[in-house]
């Protein structure tokens, strides 16, 4: 088992220049800045192929998200079994900031057995494509139209908010779906749902769809992307830049087949473009404990390339980058870590690394700054050990700093100080990976952060 390096905080640059924001066009019908999540990790997240909530765990992550600030939480229909019907009931109950929503067929039993357990919204879905309705339901268009119908004003006589959505939205005929739209929108419904249940979208396909549907139906536009051709974030993005109001994410993405929309890849996105908006909307630092919870229920490790919370997320190895990042952490970070509870390393202990990181982390162990031919010294002699022997420990590389410090003071007759054995303590941090030295690197103000993963 690798040993976790932990480290000393270094102060902060009194001037950091914040990160600049992107400069883009913006529509005038864009919800880039106005929109709402319905995370639902406790229903698609349900499907994922690992997945089993017990009612404990159902709870713990309701409270998280609600925590972390989703306007929505969506959860498994109540009449997929009896212990689904009891934690509806029970999440629909615990009192959340977050309205509970329940997922349902477009069925008249399914309608009934949802409003019986106190949540404050139901979701209605049924397959509209060719594929859906000659080799699932085998119903018409027409049957589809009369039956939401039904179950709609079913459900708008409790009180409940309605969502009606169309599966397989994509693989649609798009006169048949506009249609289908204009009748549940005449109807009173709160959301529309554009589903791209196959995920074959892009994301020129989704911003028409949603354009045009906005033009159609007066009601807030849903969407849920699923990602087995990579595009879940650019689809959800470019839905709210079309005038979409709500997208549905899972924590850590996960979801039938590769899943839908993560939770944190689309809060990344979205900080990139509304940085000031979506960190006070959200608890962005309470993040990191949210990915590793649901982790935790499913049986999986965060991916060590997850946006935000992967363990090489702000990791920064290559010399040219260490230098940039010790000055300016702006130089090779859009996101800012500190903002989402994580910390920024730089690895040394390689045959990548830099001598700026070297007398950074010489600094770091508490001597005096040395001057650029003993660090870059110091610095061929890890390379070398790297060559020789791969990456090197914490402790082996720190060992290596004091001796060359030590026999540098002997040669001047000078002593360093403080002369210590042992490796100084770095801050601890919730990720690691293998070898290499952390290197504090200081953070825009006024957050200080010390470097603390093991690589």
């Amino acid at each position: 088992m690798t040993p976790q390096p932990t480290s000393s905080p270094m102060p902060s640059p009194t001037s950091a220049p914040a990160i600049a924001q992107l400069l883009r066009p913006i529509d005038s019908f864009s919800r880039v800045r106005n929109f709402s999540i319905i995370d639902t990790t406790l229903r698609e997240g349900e499907q994922f192929a690992t997945a089993h909530f017990d009612t404990a765990t159902k709870v713990a992550i309701a409270r998280a998200l609600d925590a972390f600030g989703v306007e929505y939480i969506e959860l498994t229909s109540p009449a997929a079994s009896e212990q689904s019907r009891r934690d509806c009931e029970l999440i629909a109950n615990l009192g959340l900031r977050a309205k509970v929503l329940t997922h349902i067929r477009c069925h008249m039993d399914d309608a009934r057995i949802a409003v019986q357990t106190g949540v404050r919204g139901v979701n209605v879905v049924m397959g509209t494509s060719s594929y859906l309705r000659e080799f699932s339901h085998g119903k018409d268009m027409a049957f589809i139209v009369k039956a939401a119908g039904e179950v709609i004003r079913f459900l708008q006589s409790h009180n409940v908010e309605v969502r009606f959505s169309s599966e397989d939205s994509f693989r649609t005929d798009l006169v048949d779906l506009l249609t289908l739209y204009r009748a549940v929108d005449q109807l009173g419904v709160h959301r529309v749902g554009i589903a791209d249940t196959v995920g074959c979208a892009d994301p020129r396909q989704v911003y028409d769809l949603v354009r045009t549907l906005r033009g159609v139906v007066s009601c807030d536009i849903e969407t849920h992307f699923h990602n087995d051709t990579g595009c879940a974030i650019a689809n959800a993005y470019a839905a709210l830049e079309a005038g979409a109001t709500h997208i549905d994410t899972c924590v850590l993405g996960i979801g039938e087949r590769n899943g839908i929309t993560p939770l944190g890849g689309l809060m990344a996105r979205l900080y990139t473009a509304a940085r000031d908006h979506v960190s006070n909307k959200y608890a962005l630092r309470t993040l990191p404990a949210l990915d590793q919870l649901v982790a935790d229920a499913v049986g999986i490790d965060v991916p060590f390339n997850n946006f935000i919370t992967g363990s090489s997320a702000f990791t920064h190895k290559a010399g040219i980058h260490a230098k940039a990042i010790l000055n300016n952490p702006s130089t090779y970070e859009i996101l800012r870590p500190e903002d989402f509870g994580v910390e920024r390393t730089v690895a040394i202990g390689h045959r990548l690394t830099g001598w700026n990181a070297v007398k950074a982390r010489v600094v770091q162990l508490g001597f005096a700054d040395c001057d650029d031919v003993l660090a870059k010294r110091m610095t061929a002699a890890i390379k070398a050990e790297a060559d020789r022997n791969g990456a090197q420990s914490p402790a082996q590389v720190d060992a290596l700093i004091r001796t060359f410090l030590a026999n540098d003071a002997a040669e001047k007759k000078m002593t360093p100080a403080p002369a210590r054995n042992e490796v100084t303590p770095m801050a601890p941090v919730a990720v690691t990976t293998t070898k290499a030295v952390p290197v504090a690197v200081p953070s825009p103000a006024p957050v200080a952060v010390a470097a603390a993963v093991e690589i």
